[in-house]
């Protein structure tokens, strides 16, 4: 069996989802990153309906530093794992201290606590910056496997493969693309294969039919 030509087969994913925003509703690179350490284990919809009393609390980084756990809590209290993003977020702020220090590279962003490499790229992606590795989140590691162009279930690695195979120039893009494939269309179960514009390289589509 042939090799697939990555690089050529994503390109209508890519088209489909090009530019699409991340479902994340934020106005700014300071309530992107808040946000982003707050959806960890926990659903943006989630999320979204707490930001706004969050950010009328807190509305910048300067604000959030001056912040204490007491505050934080009645805020993000019912957030997923809350205690620890409570410190991740106090500890960004005393950090950073101003929207205007908000790192800008992986390895900058990495650094600070909560922020692994998928919320990295996911902050790098939003603000269009260049990108240095491709988003994997969890509808990623389901569907990039499903399509043949990874394997296993460890993030870290299925992004590392990806990178392999496709061209830089489509890092910042083709995680999220994967990412709002894996959303509406290949979902856990009874993925709609007759919607998806991938399943002419599909290995889970042909194993189905």
């Amino acid at each position: 069996m042939a090799a697939v030509d990555w690089q050529k087969e994503i390109q209508p994913l890519l088209k489909k989802y090009k530019g699409k925003k991340h479902p994340l509703e934020y106005n700014n690179m300071y309530e992107l990153l808040v946000m982003v350490v707050l959806s960890a284990q926990d659903s943006d919809a989630h999320i979204n309906k707490i930001a706004p009393d969050f950010f009328k609390a807190f509305p910048d980084m300067k604000a959030l530093s001056k912040a204490d756990d007491t505050s934080l809590y009645p805020l993000i209290g019912k957030v997923r794992n809350f205690g620890n993003k409570t410190k991740w977020l106090l500890g960004i702020a005393a950090q950073i201290k101003e929207d205007k220090n908000i790192p800008q590279t992986l390895e900058e962003l990495t650094a600070l606590p909560g922020i692994g490499r998928k919320s990295a790229n996911v902050i790098m992606r939003e603000s269009g910056l260049k990108a240095e590795g491709i988003i994997v989140d969890l509808h990623v590691v389901r569907v990039a496997p499903r399509l043949g162009i990874a394997t296993g279930t460890d993030p870290k690695k299925i992004e590392k493969q990806m990178m392999d195979v496709l061209d830089p120039k489509v890092w910042g893009e083709v995680g999220m693309a994967i990412s709002f494939l894996g959303r509406e269309t290949c979902r856990p179960t009874n993925p709609k294969h007759a919607d998806c514009v991938m399943k002419t390289v599909c290995a889970y589509y042909k194993e189905s039919k």
